[in-house]
């Protein structure tokens, strides 16, 4: 009965030291410092999405390139099928003359297969530079959202500042400053 009241008193102990001092150091306000870390990240990601959307900017870059790669197919899949058409009267033709039609099929197809690549690098392309244009943007929406943070804080500071010297200058400290200006006039004189 007696190890039951000590075990007891150290638990209280131990209650009342980790309370006075946190379990990790000192606490404001209930949290400690990990604790203000992830309430400032999470204040700054409510921000960004419901403020300055980045979620919207950057899901509308995304839709606009896939609009293009979309775009960029179907002109591809257009071209393949005019090559193919071209293959298909160059068949035509082979049934008519058995000579020429050999050549005229390579042809077709050597067409076919290079028209085909410069979509495909040219879409290539033009998806990287699409990408290049969005980052873009996004970045310069990015330096305008802090230039805009920093002007907001850069105000409220001047404001802060202003109240606090309106508080603590006040006609005593004017009429000590006006007489210590008058008194060195007379000391040039």
């Amino acid at each position: 009965m007696m190890m039951v009241n000590t075990e007891h008193v150290v638990d209280a102990i131990d209650a009342h030291q980790t309370v006075g001092h946190g379990a990790h150091g000192p606490e404001l306000l209930g949290l400690s410092a990990e604790g203000w870390v992830y309430v400032g990240i999470t204040i700054f990601l409510i921000l960004a999405f419901t403020k300055f959307k980045f979620h919207r900017l950057i899901a509308d870059a995304l839709d606009k390139r896939i609009a293009e790669a979309k775009q960029q197919l179907e002109e591809a899949k257009a071209i393949r099928a005019e090559a193919e058409k071209l293959l298909a009267d160059a068949r035509a033709r082979h049934a008519a003359s058995a000579g020429d039609a050999d050549a005229i099929i390579a042809h077709a197809e050597e067409e076919a297969k290079a028209m085909l690549a410069k979509a495909e690098k040219d879409a290539a392309e033009l998806t990287v530079r699409r990408a290049k244009m969005a980052e873009d943007k996004i970045e310069a929406a990015e330096r305008q959202a802090l230039a805009e943070v920093r002007a907001t804080a850069a105000e409220a500071a001047a404001k802060a500042a202003g109240t606090i010297i309106a508080q603590k200058h006040g006609a005593d400290a004017d009429k000590a400053l006006v007489d210590r200006t008058i008194a060195g006039l007379n000391r040039l004189n």
